[in-house]
């Protein structure tokens, strides 16, 4: 495909002479495979591929924007963290980062456990067959009906959030008849490395029962006394989107010190400690994230020292890997509109998507990269900003990247690791429509979550 060249704003020179900047990569051209799904390269004429299929083609067939899901890599992470924890731990994909009954079937097929956070989720999981004693229940507000709906179907584990809630699980599964397992969430007091709206474990948030002032300590005094219910572990979660593990060591030593406190008072050894997830990925080549294996070793280590310090058997761990598992799989690919550029400062570049469809960056001033999908370009680089077509000034997807200077409208450009809560998160923001969700694996692809059309907003407007 040729492009002309575009009147444009800043090049490398002029950008890096300011000194605001990260330089460019050597070569646009190339993929840094930290940030791209497994099974994304380029083909011989240059445009970007996901499981053998050349994204002109896929974008002929599905229209942009529109979400491509690696299913081989998705597979490949799911294994990956069964096999780091093995048969003496649960990974439970946290289905808030991204849920669909394709990805729900993949999850019972490679072993995993789901956390589901709201009735819909719940929902979603039993329609696509997972067996209910793999799902475990989050929230901090759960009505009586979704709690009706986990006891009666026989959901592994609900998570205590309240002290309310504490008496409202244990009467429903009283009135059931249903001995409900259970676990108390705490919040551990501990400042995650991470954005303030994603930080869970400091006191001043609405996530979880306090250890200060042994709040923690009574609601599990209360779980023990309530027939309905059975206490089966204590939960914590100290964030998302963490590099750090030393958050996780202090927040494991003071759930083993509750662990030590509820075995001193009660006599009763807790089987189970769940840590939560939130570790981070790779948005950019910045990014340097871990490996599973390397995540269950560190977990392990530190759970096996602090309760061999407090003399408690170890208990089974649970971790809750959602943008962990499909983040990198997936990437969103839109085509390009308009460009603008500012001279002096950086070329705007208009994409048909927008904050519906990636609300992260303006929610969490969240970083992404970008490429030229559609072709490669020998062109000097650019500095841009891609926003997207909605009346927001804040309507931006990836705030500062390089693209070729010869980017014209009607090239297709790629941003990756938009697997986790951009489709949760979309929206019909200036009755914009939901993209679809693509799978692709060896050469196929194929329909996950349709793309939206204008008969469901009409639909659902009654008038």
């Amino acid at each position: 495909m040729s492009r002309s060249a575009h009147p444009a704003g800043p090049r490398h020179a002029d950008v890096m002479a300011e000194g605001h900047y990260t330089a460019p990569a050597d070569d646009l051209n190339a993929l840094d495979e930290k940030v791209w799904s497994r099974t994304v390269t380029r083909d011989e004429h240059g445009a970007l591929t996901v499981g053998g299929i050349e994204v002109s083609r896929l974008a002929e067939e599905f229209g942009t924007p529109a979400y491509f899901l690696d299913e081989a890599d998705f597979r490949a992470r799911c294994r990956a963290w069964s096999d780091a924890f093995g048969p003496g731990a649960d990974v439970f994909y946290a289905g808030k980062a991204f849920l669909s009954r394709a990805v729900v079937r993949w999850l019972k097929e490679e072993g995993l456990n789901l956390d589901v956070c709201s009735g819909g989720e719940l929902t979603t999981a039993l329609d696509a067959g997972m067996p209910a004693e793999r799902i475990a229940f989050h929230g901090n507000n759960k009505t009586v009906e979704e709690i009706e709906r986990a006891v009666s179907a026989g959901v592994g584990r609900i998570v205590l959030d309240s002290f309310q809630e504490i008496v409202r699980v244990a009467h429903i599964a009283r009135r059931l008849g249903r001995r409900q397992p259970v676990q108390i969430r705490v919040t551990v007091g501990v400042e995650a490395h991470t954005h303030e709206f994603i930080a869970t474990a400091h006191e001043d948030q609405k996530f979880g029962i306090a250890l200060a002032g042994g709040q923690a300590a009574e609601a599990v005094r209360r779980a023990l006394t309530l027939d309905g219910l059975e206490l089966i572990g204590i939960h914590s979660h100290i964030g998302s989107q963490i590099f750090d593990m030393a958050g996780f060591e202090v927040s494991a030593r003071r759930v083993v010190q509750l662990l030590a406190e509820v075995r001193d008072e009660h006599g009763v050894e807790l089987p189970e400690i769940d840590l939560g997830g939130g570790l981070g990925i790779a948005y950019t080549s910045e990014d340097d994230p871990r490996e599973p294996h390397e995540i269950a070793k560190s977990l392990g280590d530190i759970v096996t020292r602090e309760c061999e310090a407090a003399g408690l058997a170890t208990p089974r761990i649970s971790v809750e890997p959602g943008r962990a598992i499909v983040g990198p799989t997936a990437f969103t690919l839109y085509e390009v509109g308009t460009i603008k550029p500012l001279e002096g400062l950086r070329t705007y570049v208009s994409v048909d998507g927008g904050m519906s469809d990636n609300i992260r960056t303006a929610l969490y001033d969240a970083e992404y990269s970008v490429t030229l999908a559609s072709r490669t370009s020998d062109a000097e680089p650019m500095l841009v900003r891609v926003v997207g077509k909605h009346c927001e000034s804040g309507d931006i997807v990836v705030k500062d990247a390089f693209l070729p200077s010869d980017l014209a409208p009607g090239d297709l450009i790629a941003v990756p690791a938009t697997g986790a809560y951009c489709r949760s998160m979309a929206s019909n923001y200036n009755h914009a429509l939901r993209p679809p969700v693509i799978a692709v694996r060896d050469g196929r692809a194929r329909v996950v979550v349709r793309r939206e059309t204008e008969e469901d907003l009409l639909r659902l407007d009654v008038g």
